[in-house]
């Protein structure tokens, strides 16, 4: 998978936008502040498709209405998320809609008997076999420059996300559960 340095100009952007527009579904997370603010404030956004991946900050002098759309207007792309309701927040605050379609991994999981809240850390180490260092989980998102590790630990939350998926659905195709998820994302 090719793994973009960090984008804060918007035409590497609007490319990146019509390149994950071709693909079934884009992984997606959010990195934020939310003390001392009412809402939350988004300070990374991170996306990958099966072939390549990128966070953006959103912070730059940048314009988001390309990725924006894609999350909320673009019917035709899935977009992934584990645990989503914090990430939805966020979107709807800066749009006034919810992505659609969406699947959750965490709902997904749920549904495979791996536990009712079952943790993205244990979700990928689960089904990937691969544990993750959790040093930048609760790191401070909003001083720039952001730090590359920083960065790393960021986009391989959506890289892993993006590898899982098509394992999750497999599983929910083999086993006849597709139908639960189903009425859960609804």
């Amino acid at each position: 998978m090719k793994i973009h340095p960090l984008i804060s100009d918007s035409s590497t952007l609007a490319a990146l936008v019509d390149r994950l527009s071709a693909h079934d579904f884009v992984a997606v997370d959010t990195e934020f502040m939310r003390e001392n603010t009412y809402w939350p404030d988004l300070c990374l956004l991170q996306v990958a498709s099966e072939e390549e991946a990128a966070g953006i900050d959103p912070k730059a002098d940048i314009d988001l209405a390309p990725l924006l759309a894609l999350l909320v207007d673009n019917h035709d792309v899935l977009k992934v998320f584990h645990a989503r309701g914090q990430d939805l927040e966020i979107i709807h605050n800066l749009t006034g809609k919810t992505p659609a379609p969406l699947f959750d991994t965490q709902i997904a999981a749920m549904a495979l008997g791996h536990g009712e809240q079952v943790g993205y850390f244990n979700l990928i180490e689960s089904m990937v076999r691969h544990s993750i260092v959790k040093v930048s989980r609760l790191s401070h998102w909003g001083p720039r420059p952001l730090d590359r590790g920083k960065i790393d630990y960021a986009i391989a939350d959506v890289c892993h996300l993006a590898s899982v998926f098509p394992k999750l659905l497999n599983r929910l195709r083999k086993t006849g559960r597709g139908g639960w998820l189903d009425e859960e994302m609804e």
